[in-house]
């Protein structure tokens, strides 16, 4: 007996019982059949250990999530270098808490207990929910490469990711979802079991990203992957955080200082209008404000701020000086005139001789010679 006719007498059987007609009868043991379907998806989804970007997501009332890991880490801000896991958790946990954002004084047990999670299902399923934008983006890659690290096979690895949602004119995250919209993302072209490919796609860029050159950035900028459909935007949109070589500003910086320009008076204005000219908003307001005040109190400051004697915060105003829009114009260098300190992954940006700059001319970052490390429009 073939499936097909096996299908058919258990139609008719059916229709014999209940008197309905052929195509009723079809239609009820079909739909039978889906939701069996549908609640051995969910049995499967509940025995999973999901991973999320922040506690801010629903999915326990999904139902469809019984156990939840929040992976919480601003891994675009801050020294990320290819060190041991337990040396990683230490100089992450040293930063936050410098940064003054170590809001639950968790320290490193957060991470330790992070890592243990993580690595206590290895023999199980894992689902990961995650958005397009860059936070999400190099946390998905931290999180495949510890688990092919941890022997998980890409097969028990679903991913699911979306970068917009129906109805959401700017879709802000997963945050904004119901527990109810989030239980249908499983079932469209958002959720992918992951392939051997993709993990050592994942692998690959996570090893590029903790690197202390940037030397591999180009090539995964350019990857195009339908699993991970959103790495090579989220790598270049990091790259741009290089300093420019038409003005040592990263695009951060320029558009802080462009809104300021256009009339955004205080930092909380300043925020707001240079987030909304992302094309996936990542930056936190804390990260922008900090970046304002190092602009603000640097020694040939970018902008003027009111009160000065204080770190710049949302009531702060602010004002361009006439250094702040000589190098808006790209009559001067930032970072020739004031240096610069800053962490991009493995790579830490220091001094103002840097060997990398942002080309917006190629669009890449470029590798400067000794003779082009200091721009030729540069002032001191």
């Amino acid at each position: 007996m073939t499936k097909q006719g096996d299908f058919k007498r258990r139609v008719r059987a059916r229709m014999a019982k209940t008197g309905e007609s052929y195509a009723t009868a079809r239609s009820q043991i079909l739909a039978e059949h889906l939701d069996t379907g549908a609640a051995r998806a969910d049995d499967g989804m509940s025995a999973a250990l999901h991973v999320s970007n922040g506690d801010c997501t629903d999915l326990p009332g999904t139902g469809l999530a019984k156990r939840v890991l929040y992976w919480r880490d601003v891994l675009h801000e801050g020294p990320v270098p290819a060190v041991a896991p337990d040396e990683l958790r230490q100089i992450r946990a040293n930063f936050l808490l410098q940064a003054g954002c170590d809001d639950r004084a968790e320290g490193t047990a957060m991470f330790v207990e992070r890592d243990r999670t993580l690595a206590a299902n290895r023999d199980g399923e894992y689902v990961l929910w995650f958005e397009a934008d860059l936070y999400d983006q190099l946390q998905i890659i931290q999180i495949l490469a510890r688990l092919a690290d941890l022997g998980v096979p890409a097969q028990r690895i679903t991913l699911i990711c979306i970068g917009e949602h129906a109805g959401i004119a700017r879709f802000g995250g997963l945050g904004q979802l119901t527990p109810e919209q989030l239980r249908e993302l499983p079932a469209t072209n958002a959720c992918a079991r992951l392939t051997p490919a993709a993990l050592k796609l994942a692998t690959d860029a996570w090893a590029a990203f903790r690197a202390p050159t940037p030397d591999r950035w180009r090539a995964i900028a350019g990857t195009r992957s339908s699993e991970l459909r959103f790495l090579g935007e989220a790598f270049d949109r990091l790259s741009r955080e290089y300093p420019a070589t038409r003005d040592g500003l990263s695009l951060t910086e320029r558009r802080v200082l462009a809104v300021v320009a256009d009339g955004a008076s205080d930092a909380g204005t300043a925020f707001v209008r240079a987030a909304a000219r992302e094309t996936r908003p990542y930056l936190g307001d804390s990260w922008c404000f900090a970046m304002v005040d190092r602009m603000a109190h640097a020694p040939v400051p970018l902008l003027d701020a009111d009160p000065a004697d204080r770190p710049v915060e949302r009531g702060t105003s602010l004002r361009l000086t006439d250094t702040g829009a000589q190098v808006l114009a790209g009559a001067a260098d930032h970072v020739t005139l004031n240096g610069i300190d800053r962490w991009i992954g493995g790579v830490h940006l220091h001094g103002r001789h840097l060997p990398w700059r942002w080309d917006d001319g190629t669009e890449t970052i470029v590798r400067l010679t000794e003779q082009t490390q200091e721009p030729p429009h540069a002032t001191s």
